[in-house]
């Protein structure tokens, strides 16, 4: 018997042996725990890893499954995710498969995540060492000395950000970064007024699920000529599974890189 992160209880008396993943970071998860043969279906976002996207069978997105695949795999365990996938479809799932649901907002629900998704895959050694190594890394993270108001953005046309109640508001904590969206929930679309209004000093663009490039920073820089615009990793921002061992290195570059733009003092050792 095991629980999921919606605190449902799954039954699953042998260890799973079809697996499909509906969620790219959570199939990361499962190549870097060892379960390459059990691993049948992954979702065409599925990019990592790469053997895996282009040799694993693909049952659709995230949020439009394709039934009749899943049917034809025959899974024994299905991974979903509370925000990536639908409810619809996940409801639709829990009526025929064993589904395990994760619900991540902050860095321990990720740990909890990674050692409940081990339990259940039978690799509790492996994915208890895993998050254990993932708290230490960001133990170990140096954030900013001083908050610097910040926008993170997902989306252009709309502009999208990410808002208070979001794993990448966290991840943006952890670095020392002060969210100016954190009082607006989920991924709000921003208006030029609201951004020229908001006191942001820097601001973000993500590498996905928009893929920004070096043009999008001028349009930012019109509509904020005094902040600072840099292009950064979203995977390392948002895939909360083991690519999570990387993160904090990288937040660690990009805080320096962020102490030297706005002249702040040395980043504390702790």
């Amino acid at each position: 018997m095991f629980r999921d992160q919606l605190n449902r209880t799954i039954h699953l008396p042998e260890a799973p042996k079809r697996i499909i993943s509906l969620v790219p970071s959570q199939t990361e998860l499962l190549y870097t725990l060892g379960l390459d043969e059990e691993v049948v279906g992954i979702t065409k976002f599925c990019v990592h890893p790469e053997s895996w996207f282009r040799s694993k069978t693909r049952v659709g997105g995230t949020k439009n499954v394709r039934m009749d695949v899943i049917r034809e795999l025959s899974p024994d365990l299905i991974i979903a995710n509370k925000e990536e996938n639908t409810a619809e479809d996940v409801k639709a799932l829990m009526e025929h498969y064993p589904v395990w649901v994760s619900n991540i907002q902050s860095l321990e629900d990720a740990c909890e995540m990674i050692t409940g998704i081990g339990a259940i895959t039978r690799k509790t050694d492996a994915a208890t060492q895993l998050a254990d190594t993932v708290r230490q890394r960001f133990a170990a993270l140096r954030p900013l000395p001083h908050p610097v108001p910040t926008a993170y953005f997902i989306w252009r046309d709309p502009w999208m950000a990410a808002g208070g109640d979001t794993f990448i508001h966290q991840m943006l904590q952890h670095c020392g970064l002060q969210n100016v969206f954190a009082d607006i929930p989920r991924y709000p679309a921003i208006d030029e007024e609201q951004l020229a209004a908001s006191g942001c000093r820097l601001v973000l663009l993500s590498s996905e699920p928009y893929p920004f490039k070096e043009k999008h920073i001028h349009e930012i820089q019109a509509i904020l000529p005094d902040a600072h615009v840099m292009l950064v990793d979203g995977e390392l921002f948002s895939w909360y599974g083991s690519r999570l061992l990387e993160a904090p290195a990288y937040f660690q570059t990009l805080i320096s890189e962020i102490s030297g733009i706005f002249d702040l003092p040395a980043v504390s050792q702790g």
